[in-house]
């Protein structure tokens, strides 16, 4: 059983930044890969960044440039520098992990994120 555990969210005005932590119950670098998406209200989890164990890292268009993956193998955790938010950043960010591409990630229970005046 893996646990997950994403801690970081909270309110941050437009232009703030907010770091995203997400601890994992075993070592970060025996999975293949892990990722953070979201879900904004009302609408589908998006894929926002990956960084697989090759050191492979992906990043959605929208958050290119302002938002990074990075892990701490000794601390078992994997975070989400974001910075320059913006309003439509907000949403529930969710950690995951897989052993391997073709299988179902594991996931953490979510931290919510609202970018607000």
């Amino acid at each position: 059983q893996v646990v997950l555990v994403e801690s970081g969210g909270g309110l941050v005005p437009p232009g703030g930044s907010l770091r995203l932590s997400c601890a994992a119950s075993r070592s970060i670098d025996s999975f293949d890969v892990v990722e953070w998406y979201r879900q904004p209200p009302g609408m589908q989890r998006e894929l926002v960044a990956s960084r697989g164990n090759g050191g492979s890292i992906y990043y959605a268009d929208s958050v290119r440039g302002r938002f990074t993956i990075a892990r701490d193998n000794a601390e078992n955790t994997v975070y989400l520098q974001m910075n320059a938010l913006h309003p439509e950043d907000t949403a529930v960010y969710y950690c995951a992990a897989r052993d391997n591409p073709n299988t179902q990630p594991f996931w953490g229970r979510g931290t919510q994120v609202t970018v607000s005046s």
